[in-house]
């Protein structure tokens, strides 16, 4: 089967032929029809791969600060060894799919051969023709959703995760600072949920498709921002605002807190740089902030994620799978709308040319790239 595969030492991205997964207990095999690149995401991991050596740990200074503490735990010998390992591995990208299930190993007999599903998780739901995918981390499609809509659930349950830290009630006026994929679909989630919604981006583009959305909208830059926002929440300020930018500096962090109301709440979902000034606004203001973690309770869990096991309803209402299922439930009824953020198609054999696109090398508009 072929499968999009990068060499994490030299960069290169290739479709080559790879064997089928193969699966065990609480496992079910897909054949993808459609998965979407996550430009933010892959956008970074692709160009962590790409990087010299140099550039790959001022890129990740985390993971140069887990070689430091290894060096001390096992030596310098032991570490280069491990970190040449590292570098020789072969990385499949994509964590949002769709497809059809070929078979299932899964423990409560809930998927056929035959079912359209969703799938989710890194190294799971790959961009690949067959994946193999956790009971876990699949969701059946409702019959009038198709495949290439499907393919956003990931990218949806994400962005429901972290409307759901903000815990909006009907007529709250919320923020949402970041306009790309996750952004957009974090607006028009809130919208559904009867708040009035407004966003915030640098790009005139993504400014515009979340107007065709009517979700007010305005510049990061422009000189009239703060007057606007008083305007839109009669001069007390949002509710709450949710972060979905991905950003080099701590802006969306500052404007954040003196746009939020008195006691309001920051979510933050994107990756921006997590320096959060005292003064003047997120002291005086009694400001919370919260970090809402990828697609809901059960990630990073092995026992959940890997072994199956899933949570007690009744005391964890909303888990990955529970939120992948409502986000297809809002495209069934039409209270999200992802087929205008579909920019662009590739099949598989082309997934290089859909790659310059999201690294800037073809430049030109996108934002959901499906292959």
């Amino acid at each position: 089967m072929k499968q999009l595969i990068q060499n994490f030492k030299t960069g290169e991205l290739d479709v080559l032929e790879v064997p089928l997964p193969a699966i065990y207990d609480g496992m079910v095999l897909v054949e993808n029809r459609f998965s979407l690149i996550s430009s933010g995401t892959e956008k970074s991991t692709v160009k962590v791969g790409q990087a010299n050596l140099y550039g790959k740990a001022k890129q990740r200074p985390d993971l140069v600060a887990q070689v430091i503490q290894n060096i001390k735990k096992e030596g310098l010998s032991a570490t280069f060894n491990k970190v040449k390992t590292k570098l020789d591995t072969l990385k499949a990208l994509g964590y949002s799919s769709a497809g059809v299930v070929l078979s299932s190993l899964d423990k409560n007999g809930s998927f056929q051969p035959g079912d359209r599903v969703a799938c989710a998780g890194q190294d799971y739901a790959s961009h690949a023709e067959i994946v193999a995918i956790p009971q876990n981390l699949i969701a059946k499609i409702p019959e009038n959703v198709s495949f290439e809509e499907a393919a956003f659930t990931t990218l949806g349950a994400i962005a429901l995760q972290g409307v759901r830290q903000a815990e909006p009630r009907l007529g709250e006026k919320v923020c949402v600072i970041g306009l790309g994929l996750l952004g957009q679909l974090t607006a028009q989630l809130l919208k559904a949920n009867g708040c009035l919604v407004f966003g915030i981006d640098l790009s005139e583009d993504l400014i515009s498709l979340a107007k065709a959305s009517e979700i007010q909208a305005i510049n990061r830059n422009d000189a009239g921002l703060i007057n606007v926002c008083e305007k839109f929440t009669n001069g007390y300020g949002f509710d709450s605002v949710i972060i979905t930018a991905a950003a080099q500096t701590n802006d969306p962090i500052v404007i954040a807190t003196e746009i939020t109301r008195k006691k309001g709440k920051i979510i933050v979902v994107g990756t921006a740089k997590m320096d959060i000034p005292r003064e003047p606004f997120f002291f005086k203001k009694e400001l919370e902030l919260k970090i809402s973690c990828s697609y809901g309770p059960g990630r990073y869990d092995v026992n959940y994620e890997e072994y199956g096991n899933d949570y007690p309803y009744a005391y964890v209402r909303w888990t990955e799978q529970r939120n992948m299922e409502a986000f297809l439930d809002m495209l069934s009824r039409g209270l999200v709308n992802v087929k205008p953020l579909i920019s662009h198609s590739f099949d598989i054999e082309k997934s290089e040319e859909a790659y310059e696109i999201v690294l800037g090398k073809n430049p030109q508009p996108h934002i959901g790239i499906l292959l």
